[in-house]
């Protein structure tokens, strides 16, 4: 991907991971399917586990088991999901097409990146180095008790402070309604892809002000 100079409207950018710039659902089908199996609950097809992503593992879990969260085994196949996604995350995971090398630009025009998500924070670091080592200054994923979770705005802002971001020249990219949320609730912009977990027509009917297609569309849209 070839990019031109641009003086960027941006200094600080905040990515959500899954649907954003992994694409995660296939390994965190076979997770969440591994933990029902060992269970013995019905599984989950890769349509079904799509549409639960955006709030959170526990969310995850607790619409694939029987009764969600009320159910007595709930704690015990959130923590089979958890070892087994940590020990396979990146099997079948991989960087949108343009991904890497939007980030590699970013950061060639002194843009500070961070990931913002609500996977569980081991599991977004993990896939953070994994894939995007030197690229982004900082990720933070699902930390209970110690920082509110998305759509709550405080990730996000634990985020900017920690790279020093204004509301003004920071921007939050995500592919859900989560994300539209959060960034209306932290007070900075939004861009919402395409290509994730969220259909075009979906992110629209949550108030997404901005869509854009490739990786190519969202550095214009930084610009």
């Amino acid at each position: 991907m070839d990019y031109y100079f641009f003086i960027m409207r941006y200094d600080t950018v905040i990515f959500d991971l899954d649907g954003t710039l992994l694409d995660t659902l296939d390994d965190l089908t076979d997770g969440v399917n591994h933990a029902l199996a060992e269970f013995g609950y019905p599984l989950a097809t890769r349509e079904q586990i799509r549409s639960r992503l955006g709030y959170g593992s526990g969310y995850l879990i607790a619409s694939s088991v029987p009764g969600g969260r009320d159910c007595p085994e709930y704690q015990a196949v959130f923590d089979c999901y958890f070892a087994y996604y940590r020990a396979h995350s990146a099997v079948k995971t991989r960087p949108y097409p343009g991904i890497c090398e939007l980030l590699t630009e970013l950061r060639r025009l002194g843009l500070r990146c961070a990931i913002v998500s609500n996977k569980p924070h081991l599991a977004t670091l993990d896939l953070a180095k994994e894939y995007f080592d030197g690229l982004v200054d900082s990720a933070v994923g699902d930390q209970p008790g110690v920082v509110e979770r998305k759509p709550a705005p405080d990730t996000v802002w634990a985020a900017m402070r920690e790279l020093g971001g204004t509301r003004e020249r920071s921007v939050y990219v995500g592919d859900s309604e989560v994300d539209i949320e959060t960034a209306k609730n932290a007070g900075i912009d939004c861009i919402s892809v395409a290509w994730g977990f969220r259909t075009r027509k979906q992110l629209a009917e949550s108030g997404a002000q901005l869509i854009v297609e490739d990786a190519r569309q969202l550095f214009e849209a930084l610009g």
